[in-house]
């Protein structure tokens, strides 16, 4: 009799990481688990290797970049199974929405999404247990990652992320899910987040400014977990905020990353504009999304982009707006 193998597939920030601890206090130490925290450029491939391997899969915070991955699950889904994929980016959702595999919701972070979920279906009490161990960590990811702001200590978690890297983070998890941080988790992510504010201060006197549509920092100025913060600092307290602001990072692949923020969606809608799928990839959703450029961009190059999709989607928007009203008085 063959053994079946729990995939949990999940991302590498805050939000992904309380999922996927989530995901293994509920599901783990009753069988086997193999845990991949990782990006948008490589989850097709986890979630195509598990189902090649017949293994059962859970996918936390993030969503297929390929349509043939989407087909894939759509041959291969037995639909009277619950969903697998629990996501909450906007993009996402107007793509994939009716999708049975998938529970998507965009006001919530993934984290929450997976919890609210188990809360609905929940069976035992020892899966109630741990969803109540859990909640405050899920609770904390959700105000990180909707820059909600009700919960301070939202930030330190990201810094402990960011210092200690999201392997060490879901360790601490799966061994403690307290969301209660010891005097060292506080006193380490305090003093974090000050030199966090000396690396700002640096990324702002080295932006490359496009008007008033993109503040675009280059490589090698910011740490990972950086991104969101920073550019919530120039979206939200800039005198003269840029459009979007984004984060570029040499990956070690040798490809290129590019975070982006905005407020109104234009950063999930220079993505739409941007992802062909083949060359450039991407995800996230309205106001926070991520493009993965070739290596063989430059930075200037991967800048151009961008203000050129920001052009395309001024046009668009500054285009009148024709109604039915109009062409039935048009055609009167």
């Amino acid at each position: 009799m063959r053994t079946s193998l729990l995939n949990i597939i999940s991302h590498t920030d805050l939000d992904g990481v309380a999922a996927a601890a989530l995901a293994w206090h509920v599901n783990g130490p009753a069988g086997l688990a193999r845990v991949s925290l990782t990006g948008y450029g490589e989850v097709d491939s986890l979630i195509s290797e598990a189902m090649a391997a017949g293994g059962e899969l859970l996918v936390l915070d993030l969503f297929c970049q390929r349509e043939e991955t989407v087909d894939a699950i759509d041959r291969s889904w037995d639909e009277t199974r619950p969903p697998f994929l629990f996501d909450h980016h906007k993009s996402t959702f107007e793509r994939y929405g009716g999708r049975k595999w998938a529970e998507i919701d965009t006001g919530y972070c993934g984290a929450l999404v997976y919890w609210r979920w188990l809360s609905a279906n929940a069976k035992g009490a020892r899966t109630r247990d741990v969803l109540a161990a859990l909640e405050p960590i899920v609770r904390i990811a959700n105000d990180r990652d909707l820059w909600l702001g009700e919960i301070p200590e939202s930030r330190l978690w990201q810094a402990l992320v960011t210092m200690c890297g999201h392997w060490s983070v879901f360790a601490r998890l799966a061994a403690n899910p307290d969301a209660k941080m010891t005097q060292a988790e506080f006193d380490g992510a305090s003093e974090f987040t000050e030199r966090q504010e000396a690396r700002f201060a640096e990324a702002k006197e080295r932006i490359w400014r496009v008007g008033n549509d993109l503040s675009f920092v280059c490589d090698g100025v910011l740490e990972y977990g950086d991104v969101s913060d920073f550019c919530g600092l120039l979206l939200d307290r800039d005198d003269n905020p840029p459009l979007v602001a984004a984060v570029a990072a040499k990956r070690m692949s040798g490809d290129w990353a590019v975070s982006m923020r905005s407020r109104d969606g234009l950063a999930g809608r220079v993505l739409a504009l941007l992802k062909d799928g083949k060359k450039v990839r991407g995800g996230g959703h309205g106001d926070a999304s991520a493009l993965y450029f070739p290596r063989n961009y430059t930075q200037e190059q991967m800048r151009d982009s961008i203000v050129a999709a920001i052009k395309v989607e001024k046009e668009r928007s500054a285009a009148p707006k024709v109604t039915l009203g109009d062409l039935l008085k048009w055609k009167g």
